[in-house]
């Protein structure tokens, strides 16, 4: 097992936080609307979330700077600003979504008070981001990454038409109505997400630090080998490929039980384990609740550090997971601020379905400016020296922007 944790890195654990609980529950929720319908977009997410993370962490490991800093010092500061507000509003709400879906899904098995799981949860992932030295911590946010193929046990408990499920993998289905489009936008949104760009940009630069080839975040431009970034781009492709199985199965058993059972109205990826229950047993819901609360020790302390990279980057003050506490009280205050902050946003009731909704919006809203900047960093000699984009990057990038924007015209227009 330590073997396989090293060998892992961090686009393995961008590519896994990106099956949060949030995530999980939108999945579902697609399943068991339309079965099948929308199973082909786990293959046609798979290629755009590894050439976006691999200029995203391409750029870490090039500047020796996280995406926020490298932001701050190439762009104007009502862009940067702009960026980095939505992107740490939107983490705030999914990480109260996603504290709220461990807490309900703990308190199936153990009936506990859900403010009290609530709680726990927001304490215990603030202490573990941070006491725990970076290098344990790494591994542990890998090891979580690997108990999400409870997914895929999953799948296999449960009656599936493989030949079904396979033709609508490869061949896409499109509806051109309010409800599918909306759907579509939801699986992009908790998919193509801004943290994760933050996160990994980072991680990379987290790594040089550990292996003390950075004294510190931008103090100097690594040396970089066409070794190195040979194995970011594996470590990339098979976190998105991980990610993208993950999303792939879950999006199957709903499709073989929920919307079998006609449950086609799913709040939370709680919700779902819980009508899993009648209908699949239990060992395939003890295998969703393990993958619920998995997915949300890794994804939760994710977001929360992506926000403090963002913050603390774009103002040049240290951020890193590798120093204690009293030598960057800033990242770690807002990481723990992040989680305070998410568990408030608990107490006000909001259904979760609508905190995905609002977040999902504001990811439609910064994710195509967002991918456009970064594919226009990851082109600029000045900043990427000879490890500039290639043709595929900047065609995926700028594509996928446009697509976004597409998908987000067509719902205002069918909503009209």
């Amino acid at each position: 097992m330590k073997s396989i944790l090293q060998r892992l890195g961090p686009g393995f654990v961008t590519g896994t936080s990106d099956d949060d609980p949030a995530g999980i529950g939108t999945y579902l929720q697609v399943g068991a609307q339309f079965r099948f319908g929308l199973l082909w977009t786990a293959l046609f997410t798979t290629p755009i979330m590894y050439a976006v993370q691999e200029m995203a962490g391409r750029i870490g490991m090039v500047t020796g700077c996280g995406l926020g800093r490298v932001l701050g010092r190439t762009y104007a500061w009502p862009i940067v600003w702009f960026i980095i507000v939505i992107q740490v509003v939107t983490n705030t709400i999914n990480i109260g979504a996603d504290l709220g879906a461990m807490a309900q899904s703990l308190g199936l098995v153990w009936h506990i008070p859900f403010g009290v799981l609530l709680a726990l949860a927001a304490i215990v992932m603030t202490l573990l981001i941070t006491l725990v030295p970076y290098k344990h911590y790494a591994n542990a946010l890998k090891f979580f990454g690997l108990l999400l193929l409870s997914y895929v046990a999953a799948a296999f408990t449960v009656h599936v038409n493989w030949g079904d499920a396979l033709r609508s993998t490869v061949i896409p289905h499109v509806e051109l109505t309010k409800d599918f489009v909306l759907a579509f936008i939801a699986v992009l949104g908790v998919t193509i997400s801004p943290y994760e760009f933050f996160w990994q940009s980072n991680e990379e630069v987290e790594e040089l630090l550990e292996e003390g080839r950075l004294k510190e975040a931008g103090a100097s431009l690594p040396s970089v080998s066409e070794s190195e970034i040979r194995d970011l781009n594996w470590d990339t492709a098979f976190g998105m490929f991980f990610s993208n199985a993950i999303t792939f199965f879950v999006i199957i058993t709903a499709a073989a039980t929920l919307f079998v059972a006609h449950k086609t109205n799913i709040q939370t990826a709680a919700d779902a384990a819980e009508a899993l229950m009648p209908l699949a047993g239990p060992h395939t819901f003890l295998l969703f609740m393990l993958g619920i609360v998995a997915s949300g020790l890794l994804s939760v302390p994710v977001m929360a550090a992506s926000s403090g990279y963002a913050i603390c980057g774009a103002l040049g003050v240290r951020s890193s997971l590798g120093c204690a506490f009293r030598d960057a009280p800033h990242f770690y205050g807002i990481i723990a601020l992040s989680c305070l902050i998410g568990v408030i946003v608990n107490l006000f009731h909001v259904p979760p379905f609508k905190l995905l909704y609002y977040s999902g919006v504001l990811n439609g809203i910064i994710s195509p400016f967002l991918l456009c900047i970064i594919t226009l960093t990851g082109s600029n000699k000045s900043v990427m020296g000879r490890y500039t984009n290639n043709w595929w990057s900047n065609a995926v990038g700028y594509g996928m922007a446009a697509v976004m924007t597409a998908a987000l015209v067509a719902f205002f227009v069918l909503n009209k």
